[in-house]
């Protein structure tokens, strides 16, 4: 049997929230700088908000620092501003348009705090795919309303997107628990 169109499309949309969430816990770092580590970095810029790799060029020249060349002179104090306030336990430093994020060590309270942005940022995934069953189950209620499926398939599909959302739970709870391992390990 052919899957449905629609548990195709929120299969795909779940698999985005789940490859999001990967790609931020690849900005988590574990030991080293990454230019990855700021790309979840958003700046309030020209009224609005930009991914920090917008509004400036990211850089790993040594192991522990990451520099931030910011293009507009302007956006500096920005760009400061948004790094502090992400959550990831940075404080840089500025020169001029240069912005220098040396990375700390990583004690005992600074991978805890990691974990937690960690928890978060698998919290937000799990958001993600929750709001993707509700876009689905909506679909298929008013597909039922229209006519085009019968109760019966609409109650079959409705536990077919069940399934879809438990399986990527628990693809972002493997996850989670993975990047925690990883974090944690001494």
């Amino acid at each position: 049997m052919q899957e449905d169109p629609l548990i195709k499309d929120l299969r795909r949309r779940m698999e985005g929230a789940l490859e999001a969430l990967r790609k931020d816990f690849g900005g988590l770092r574990t030991g080293r700088a990454s230019a990855s580590l700021l790309e979840p970095v958003t700046v309030s810029a020209y009224g609005g908000t930009m991914a920090l790799k917008e509004v400036a060029s990211i850089n790993v020249p040594e192991p522990r620092m990451i520099t931030v060349q910011v293009w507009d002179r302007t956006l500096v104090k920005a760009v400061d501003k948004a790094i502090r306030e992400s959550g990831l336990g940075l404080n840089p430093q500025t020169e001029g348009q240069l912005v220098r994020v040396p990375i700390p060590d990583l004690n005992e309270e600074r991978r805890r705090e990691l974990t937690r942005v960690a928890a978060r940022y698998a919290e937000g995934a799990r958001v993600a795919v929750r709001n993707v069953r509700r876009d689905g189950i909506e679909a298929l209620r008013r597909r039922e309303k229209d006519s085009e499926i019968s109760e019966d398939e609409q109650h079959h599909l409705h536990a077919e997107v069940q399934h879809l959302t438990d399986e990527f739970i628990r693809h972002i709870e493997e996850a989670l628990a993975q990047k925690d391992k990883e974090i944690l390990q001494v």
